[in-house]
């Protein structure tokens, strides 16, 4: 099972691995990530190309598929204005063990940082500005190639 969504409404994390526990694995690995509240940033704009990052987000569900023993994986990513502290993306993976689970999710996270096609933009007050492609991301999907 895999499900993908790229939305601008919140999501709930139960509501997303509902479907992970209903398939009767022994570990479900999960990473939610936040809008920052640091350097002053007020609001996180994400755009994004439909259609192209849906493909995207289920290529690499797929990819994590193919590589673990999963029997499912989420990924739910919000796009449009977001504020401090709101949920911007949840991936989980489902397993038999949490091996399997846990190394899937460090995965998705790590490649969707880099090979999703989203745009961010950071307002500062009246200042905005696109957020640049950082060296960190790109090393940590690295090590999965």
């Amino acid at each position: 099972m895999i499900a993908v969504a790229v939305r601008q409404a919140p999501f709930s994390i139960d509501a997303a691995l509902a479907p992970l526990e209903a398939l009767g694995g022994g570990a479900i690995a999960s990473f939610v990530g936040l809008v920052r509240g640091d350097d002053a940033v007020e609001t996180l704009t994400l755009e994004h190309y439909p259609g192209m990052t849906e493909a995207a987000l289920r290529r690499l569900a797929e990819e994590a598929a193919a590589r673990w023993s999963l029997l499912g994986a989420t990924i739910i990513h919000r796009v449009g204005p977001l504020r401090r502290g709101e949920r911007i993306v949840l991936v989980a993976a489902c397993a038999p063990h949490r091996r399997d689970a846990l190394d899937a999710c460090a995965y998705l996270i790590d490649r969707l940082k880099t090979d999703a096609p989203f745009w961010k933009r950071e307002t500062r007050g009246e200042e905005a500005s696109w957020v640049e492609a950082r060296a960190a991301d790109d090393d940590a999907a690295e090590r999965w190639r």
